[in-house]
């Protein structure tokens, strides 16, 4: 396995002070998955669920309480800051909001330069012709390297923050939400180039949605987060045809139908029906859920 992550949780604090101790919320409650090489795995669940959070804990951009996450056998909780910089080569990260993840004040072209900056790669020359490569690689012209990013459209912004990711020349890529803040039109583009550059590049992905129909068309494995936890895991086809919890039946049931006059069943999760100390069991082939 190309990432293997055991019993992560995330502990956040809130309204501690001087005389209060707060009160302390799981947004990740020991959570273990693991993706294989080259493998396309989704992360579902409402907002709030700790998907963002779990994923950011991947790459220690938010640091994890507790568990284990193992990258090609080294444990990345236990690097030190220079081990962890050098790691991000390999594991990089593609942010939800083009338009918030970009710096406003840089040119398109210095965004994509600035990991090769900081990881000292190459000289100047080398650097800028770096930055063409992916410019021409995610679908941009080159010839638009000194605009701003406020010139470019919500789906270019996404695909300059894409060619930001991939300067290193990653293996991993979290993709949180990546097409979320886009037109449809422009998500099924960006969906595309994404599944073209897997291929190209051999690229591992942890792909984090909430679009169930999107998630259910490029991954090949699924887990289902519900209030920190994960209450489902699985083949897509499996957990899509056949699903277990009574939040993924919940869940799978809110997807909008092509035809708006065919008959459907909106079903209403009972939260006395789940059961929140429920071990994940095995209930088929590579199928496991918590009840």
């Amino acid at each position: 396995m190309l990432l293997e992550v055991s019993h992560l949780v995330k502990q956040f604090t809130r309204g501690s002070g001087l005389f209060s101790r707060g009160i302390t919320i799981r947004a990740v409650d020991d959570v273990s998955f693991s993706i294989a090489e080259g493998e396309t795995f989704g992360l579902v669940g409402e907002s709030g669920s700790g998907k963002t959070t779990t994923g950011r804990c991947l790459l220690r951009l938010v640091e994890p309480t507790s568990g284990s996450v193992s990258f090609r056998g080294d444990d990345v909780l236990a690097f030190t800051h220079r081990r962890m910089r050098e790691a991000r080569r390999d594991m990089q990260i593609v942010f939800q909001d083009p338009y918030s993840s970009l710096n406003p004040r840089m040119r398109a072209g210095q965004i994509v330069e600035e990991p090769l900056i900081i990881h000292r790669l190459g000289a100047r020359a080398r650097r800028r012709a770096r930055v063409a490569e992916l410019f021409h690689l995610v679908g941009l012209d080159p010839g638009h390297i000194q605009r701003f990013p406020h010139q470019f459209s919500g789906g270019q912004r996404q695909r300059i923050g894409l060619a930001r990711a991939l300067a290193l020349n990653p293996s991993f890529l979290v993709l949180d939400e990546p097409v979320s803040a886009l037109d449809v039109s422009v998500q099924a583009q960006v969906v595309n180039l994404l599944m073209d550059l897997q291929r190209q590049l051999q690229l591992t992905y942890l792909f984090i949605a909430h679009d169930l129909r999107l998630v259910e068309h490029i991954c090949s494995r699924v887990a289902v987060m519900y209030f920190g936890k994960i209450v489902e895991i699985g083949p897509t086809a499996s957990l899509f045809s056949a699903p277990y919890h009574p939040y993924t039946r919940a869940l799978l049931s809110a997807i909008p139908l092509p035809d708006p006059d065919a008959p459907r069943q909106r079903l209403t999760l009972d939260p006395a029906l789940v059961n929140r100390s429920g071990a994940l069991r095995e209930i088929g082939r590579g199928h496991f859920a918590a009840v």
